[in-house]
């Protein structure tokens, strides 16, 4: 996936081609901590083996950096020079905002109205445009689109991109490094282009490990999809995780999904908002919905370890809901 050797944009990255991502992102992005859940005033009951990799402290403030600056990387001069643009939920855009900071070219991010005003804010401290179109990224991004293709503007989709998926992957590749050991990993899952590079970049160096994907009850794009056996599109997302809730997924993502995702579960508001409140005390952490959706299945016991199961918790986003 570089300039002179470009990747089919319809097919999944290749576990090598997830390796390069590593090296290529390497000096943008951070390693980060991977620790254990111990000395804990109230431990979640059945989780003696539980580890939380806190991408919530990555640059920008989540996984999302991973695969735009893969993306930004793997750019031509000629696409660069004509600027950049996406829709998010608010995560993307802030990765896509720091990798045209990067490569000091202009960035414009398309959000709903149900993003928070912060991000919006944050994203201008980086020096992005921000347009707000319609209420959530779905319309966000319909109109993203259609600039992109009027002005030719360099558009990078959240998800359905094997740039973002490998650079997304390398997640999977840090915490196999860190904790070989790991029997299960417990992803968020929005549209699903993290729980596409994390899924198959673990499968592949690790067949035998567990993959589980947590959704807000609201938003249950994926596990309604792979039940149907087809992608659906939900007439609506109501859940007050907007970063987890797009109406639906697309093919590519589907597919990687379909093939290597092992269980789904589903969250409620109330109980993602309990596990970031959790983790704010235990450890000091502070995690948006999303990053405390992987915590919430474990506390409301939707996803139960086997005894001597060693889970790994993907916190995925910065933020500071339930405080």
């Amino acid at each position: 996936m570089t300039p002179n050797s470009p990747h089919p944009l319809n097919e999944p990255p290749t576990l090598e081609e997830i390796e390069a991502a590593r090296d290529r992102i390497a000096p943008y992005i951070r390693h980060t901590p991977l620790i254990p859940a111990i000395a804990l005033k109230d431990a979640i009951p059945g989780c003696p083996h539980l580890w939380l990799k806190l991408d919530c402290l990555q640059v920008t403030g989540s996984f999302k950096a991973r695969g735009a600056v893969n993306t930004l990387k793997s750019l031509s001069k000629a696409e660069l020079q004509r600027g950049i643009i996406t829709a998010s939920g608010g995560n993307h855009g802030l990765a896509v905002a720091y990798a045209g900071w990067l490569a000091q070219v202009p960035a414009t991010i398309y959000l709903g109205s149900n993003v928070p005003p912060a991000k919006a804010e944050k994203l201008r401290q980086w020096g992005a445009q921000v347009v707000f179109e319609g209420y959530d990224w779905d319309d966000a991004n319909q109109a993203a689109m259609a600039v992109a293709a009027t002005q030719g503007l360099t558009y990078i989709h959240p998800f359905n991109d094997p740039r973002v998926i490998a650079g997304q992957g390398t997640l999977a590749l840090e915490i196999l490094a860190d904790l070989p050991q790991v029997d299960t990993l417990l992803v968020a899952i929005g549209g699903g282009g993290l729980m596409s590079g994390v899924s198959l970049a673990a499968k592949a160096l690790k067949p035998d490990i567990r993959i589980v994907g947590i959704e807000p009850v609201g938003a249950p794009t994926l596990k309604a999809s792979i039940e149907a056996g087809k992608i659906l599109e939900l007439e609506a997302t109501p859940t007050l995780a907007n970063t987890l809730a797009p109406r639906k997924t697309e093919p590519l993502n589907f597919e990687i999904i379909r093939h290597y995702v092992d269980e789904f579960v589903l969250v409620s508001d109330e109980a993602m908002a309990e596990a970031c409140r959790w983790l704010w005390f235990e450890l000091g952490v502070a995690a948006e919905l999303s990053g405390g959706a992987a915590i919430a299945a474990l506390m409301t016991h939707q996803y139960q370890p086997q005894p001597g199961e060693v889970v790994c918790a993907l916190i995925c986003g910065t933020g500071t809901a339930g405080l």
